[in-house]
């Protein structure tokens, strides 16, 4: 089954893992806002995948060990506050990138919905 969809489930499946993570991630400093000496995380995936994704460029077998080899990693931030409680976390960026990464999620389900409904269309004649 997954032959006919080719690497993109796969390369949905890693894109969705990453958005997840960056979704908790994001609400965990959101949550984190107001505790002293809390630094900020991010993700870091999505510069790295891309350069692998691009490396790969068409050839399939390639595409499938970028995807299969792509990790998240969660780093903490190194930028420096103004708060006196050494607190580095900024709840309307957080806020911000809470909500690309919910925005990015839905697209990339609704671009896995698409491709089952064109092959459900096939199928169906």
């Amino acid at each position: 089954m997954m032959s006919i969809f080719g690497n993109s489930l796969l390369v949905s499946e890693k894109s969705l893992d990453y958005l997840w993570k960056k979704q908790s991630v994001t609400a965990g400093n959101l949550a984190n806002v107001d505790t002293p000496g809390y630094k900020a995380k991010y993700v870091t995936f999505e510069d790295l995948y891309r350069a692998k994704l691009e490396g790969a460029s068409g050839d399939r077998a390639a595409i499938k060990q970028a995807a299969d080899t792509a990790v998240w990693q969660v780093e903490e931030s190194e930028t420096e506050t103004a708060r006196m409680d050494g607190n580095n976390v900024v709840a309307d960026a957080e806020f911000g990138e809470l909500t690309k990464s919910a925005l990015q999620y839905q697209f990339v389900i609704q671009s896995v919905n698409s491709d089952i409904a064109r092959l459900n269309s096939v199928i169906k004649g």
